[in-house]
């Protein structure tokens, strides 16, 4: 099995725990505030992270490089809005339903990637792309 696959199936495991954590921790309590709490504890869980593999020293060089810095902020702040929104949802919503809607982000990835970074799919991908919104869509409004 391919390392990316491994690591991707790990990421998609971990976001169910965000979702089912999330919801749990949700409750009586303000969900930007939670988002809030989320976000520091992360960011000290990845500062802990750099720190074991001996990569602190790093980050001066990624600061030098002005277009990463510009796309690595535009994706926290996109990245802030999503837990955001995704938060404000859990609150009000079940984890059944916000979640797979959530993962549009799935096809809309795609489609994003195929006007700005010009990616190709091919017929395969295309029927997945439509499978994936068709199962959101019966899944989230069932």
């Amino acid at each position: 099995m391919s390392s990316w696959l491994i690591f991707a199936l790990l990421s998609a495991i971990s976001a169910a725990f965000v979702s089912i954590f999330g919801k749990i921790g949700l409750n009586g309590i303000d969900s930007n505030v939670a988002t809030t709490i989320r976000s520091i504890i992360m960011a000290l869980f990845m500062i802990g992270v750099i720190t074991v593999q001996g990569k602190l020293g790093h980050i001066g060089e990624v600061l030098v490089n002005r277009k990463a810095v510009l796309f690595i902020s535009l994706s926290g702040i996109a990245g802030a809005c999503s837990w955001l929104f995704y938060f404000i949802a859990l609150k009000t919503g079940k984890v059944s339903q916000v979640a797979p809607v959530d993962k549009l982000s799935v096809v809309i990835a795609i489609l994003l990637a195929l006007v700005i970074l010009h990616e190709k799919i091919n017929l395969q991908a295309g029927i997945g792309v439509g499978l994936i919104t068709a199962g959101v869509l019966c899944i989230a409004f069932n």
